[in-house]
């Protein structure tokens, strides 16, 4: 979702590629002969809860994206793959969004480089106020979409992006939020629809405006969080805008405008379809990273291209992470040669 978003090719789906749905990836979570460790019997209330919208020709990014989530994070997962009739077949399992405590939306386009545990830890970071967590829209306001064409009201400068939302149900179910149609708060479900009748000759980008257009008039609710967590073409396709991501690396990547499945952006592109040809029980290192490393080298005519530590910088961490893990404490110290 985004203002840079365009209508997207259809993916090519691989021959049984839907069968492999929420459960069958969470499953698949812990390698053959991985010994149990404690996150794996951690009680429900302490899980993660990603959530994710999939219609139309999503299913493919979809599974990718939850693919991305299994591959790079160590805590239990519950996915909420909220999708339309034709689709539910593909899904192993029906899940419904009922009594959670907090939530992780992510559009289907986006992939993990790094575990979900860490945007989780996010929420310990929210203050007493604050109920949801994005990203800024741009980096440069002056030549943000929000700050040249909104026709509405935008939060701060540039305004935020909603593909990737970071949400304290719990705190927006019990809130009062203020609003330009009445002069007392309104809760989030009384609000939303009378806000769209509102504003509905006004938004372009759907429930991204709505949200902008909420935060505006609650700017104390947003904790915004740096671009590294929803690094989109935007972040480098002009030159790198991205200071977070440039020292630590991305951590989440949206690949809005399509990039995933044209020749544009070719990084973001290599990147998804290594992640999408991944088998699971093949080694990090040598079927992923090091494949990446050559990919990257026939990027390099593009200006995301140039910039190949940032998009390999934290899958690196999380690999070595793991490795050690595995060596370290599942073989022992005195075991290594």
């Amino acid at each position: 979702a985004g203002p840079s978003a365009r209508r997207r090719r259809p993916p090519r789906l691989r021959p049984r590629a839907g069968r492999r749905g929420a459960v069958s990836l969470k499953k698949s979570a812990r390698r053959p002969g991985e010994l149990r460790s404690f996150q794996a019997v951690l009680p429900p209330e302490l899980w993660i809860h990603l959530a994710v919208v999939a219609c139309g020709n999503r299913l493919e990014e979809t599974l990718v994206m939850l693919k991305s989530a299994v591959l790079f994070s160590h805590r239990k997962m519950q996915f909420h793959i909220f999708t339309e009739e034709s689709l539910k077949p593909e899904f192993d399992k029906q899940v419904i969004l009922k009594d959670v405590d907090s939530l992780l939306y992510v559009d289907t386009d986006v992939l993990f480089l790094r575990p979900v545990d860490d945007i989780w830890k996010l929420l310990r970071q929210f203050n007493s106020t604050q109920l949801a967590a994005m990203a800024p829209e741009h980096e440069i306001p002056k030549i943000g979409w929000y700050s040249r064409f909104a026709r509405h009201p935008f939060y701060g400068s540039a305004g935020v992006n909603s593909g990737v939302m970071l949400m304290n149900l719990t705190r927006i179910r019990s809130a009062q939020f203020k609003n330009s149609m009445i002069s007392t708060g309104l809760a989030w479900e009384d609000m939303l629809y009378p806000l769209y009748q509102k504003y509905k000759n006004a938004i372009t980008w759907g429930d991204q405006d709505l949200l902008n257009i909420i935060f505006y008039f609650n700017p104390e609710c947003l904790y915004v969080f740096p671009c590294q967590w929803n690094y989109r073409p935007d972040h480098c396709m002009y030159g790198s805008n991205c200071r977070e991501a440039e020292r630590e690396g991305v951590s989440v990547l949206h690949g809005n405008r399509g990039v995933y499945h044209d020749e544009k952006q070719p990084t973001f592109k290599a990147l998804y379809e290594a992640i999408r040809d991944f088998p699971f029980q093949d080694n990090l290192f040598q079927s992923m990273y090091y494949p990446l490393q050559l990919k990257f080298l026939e990027t390099v005519h593009t200006l995301c291209g140039r910039i190949p530590q940032v998009f390999l910088k934290q899958i690196e961490k999380t690999m070595k992470r793991a490795y050690e893990k595995h060596v370290i404490i599942h073989v022992g110290p005195n075991q290594m040669h």
